[in-house]
């Protein structure tokens, strides 16, 4: 295995000039890599077979990885919860289709922060596609995004094994927009998006025999203490899990196993998180959000063309979820204060406060079905011009929005 970039080496980013180094892997053995923030690195398989994230590396054939990324090949424990995870989407096609046992495995991976849940997601779907199957990734992961921009919770069948440079493809994603990183931000309104999704994905189940057999592979955040906790159970609850993976934390394990001991049906396994896990500051987390909503509208490999748009503000319509008051003060109990309503819609006037955020198309076709309804995609305002009344954004295509439905929350991007 060769590879090469600027300030590259096997284990992290270096100073120094471009490089080109080989390395050769005996069998079960795993080169960890690690991309500086603002470098590229290319590498090619000379010899063998090896894998990213679960998908076979394509002989004499350089691949640019670009920067932020880390990498690493898998442990022989993951492979052997890929086998078990196999065998059980067997007996699920093997069975009648109205039966109980036709549904595959809904796996939810659970961890701390910077435990490897995404990396183990996409190893297992990567396998699974691999052996023929077309698991769906539910990712409710909002402040990284593994398949749309972070804000969101979606879900998409995964057909082929995932590029790993392109990652998730978004040909058939159904997408939810929370609009904020973390739950805590309105956490009545995240449980409704998590419910949503899961109802969705259900019907499909319903008359997809495929799908259902193949079942999920979920990943969640690493918020796992207090309110995380409980929308961890929430989780594992609204998408009916019957295997729980858990990565890298004994205390953890141990209170699902308690909580879920009453459940025959679900298995609690504990994992060792990969060696090859880094972790990250705040300030690394917000510059990857960064990167992940430049990704959406200039593609992986900076080779997509955004355009830039203007439309009159009487042509959007701009909502917000959550806030105001759920009734006046004199229509509640004697000594009751007036609370927010979390799943409340309020309209958002048009001003220079939603300069540089990030805003969802929704696909309602009423005001009443937004919080219920998936998005058709993202703009980015980059304009308000007031005196004209006229609101400038960019959008990853041309022409007229799919709807004049919008959401906004405090998702932000400073295009540079």
């Amino acid at each position: 295995m060769a590879y090469g970039g600027t300030n590259v080496n096997p284990l992290a980013a270096t100073g120094g000039s471009t490089t080109v180094r080989q390395v050769k892997l005996d069998k079960e053995c795993e080169l960890r890599i690690e991309t500086s923030l603002d470098s590229p690195l290319r590498l090619r398989l000379l010899t063998g077979t090896a894998e990213i994230f679960g998908t076979e590396i394509p002989p004499e054939i350089w691949l640019t990885i670009p920067p932020r990324l880390k990498f690493a090949t898998p442990m022989i424990s993951y492979i052997n919860v890929h086998a078990v995870l196999d065998g059980r989407r067997n007996r699920a096609k093997a069975s009648p289709s109205d039966s109980d046992t036709s549904q595959g495995p809904r796996v939810v991976v659970v961890g701390p922060t910077d435990s490897g849940k995404s990396t183990l997601s996409r190893m297992l779907l990567s396998w699974a596609a691999k052996q023929g199957w077309k698991p769906t990734f539910v990712d409710l992961d909002i402040g990284q995004g593994s398949i749309t921009i972070p804000g969101c919770v979606a879900a998409t069948p995964i057909e082929l094994p995932i590029d790993p440079v392109e990652g998730i493809p978004l040909e058939m994603p159904m997408v939810y927009f929370f609009g904020h990183v973390t739950p805590s931000a309105n956490i009545d309104h995240y449980k409704v998006l998590v419910k949503e999704l899961a109802q969705t994905l259900e019907r499909q189940f319903s008359g997809n025999a495929e799908s259902r057999a193949s079942g999920m592979v979920i990943n969640t955040m690493g918020w796992i203490e207090g309110v995380g906790y409980e929308l961890l159970l929430h989780a594992i609850d609204t998408f009916n899990a019957t295997v729980i993976l858990v990565l890298g934390q004994e205390k953890l394990c141990s209170m699902l196993k308690d909580v879920l001991k009453n459940r025959p049906n679900v298995d609690v396994v504990k994992l060792q998180k990969s060696g090859g896990v880094v972790s990250r500051n705040a300030k690394v987390r917000q510059k990857a959000r960064g990167y992940r909503i430049r990704e959406y509208f200039y593609g992986p490999s900076n080779d997509l063309s955004p355009h830039s748009n203007v439309v009159n503000f009487g042509d959007l319509f701009i909502y917000r979820i959550g806030g105001g008051p759920q009734a006046p003060r004199s229509a509640l109990p004697i000594g009751a204060e007036p609370a927010a309503d979390p799943t409340r819609l309020v309209p958002v006037s048009i001003n220079r406060d939603l300069l540089h955020l990030v805003l969802a198309v929704s696909y309602a076709n009423e005001p009443d079905q937004i919080i219920s309804s998936n998005v058709a995609g993202f703009i980015y305002v980059t304009d308000v011009d007031m005196h004209r009344k006229k609101i400038t954004y960019l959008a990853p295509c041309a022409g007229e929005l799919p709807s004049k439905y919008l959401i906004v929350g405090t998702l932000t991007w400073i295009e540079n």
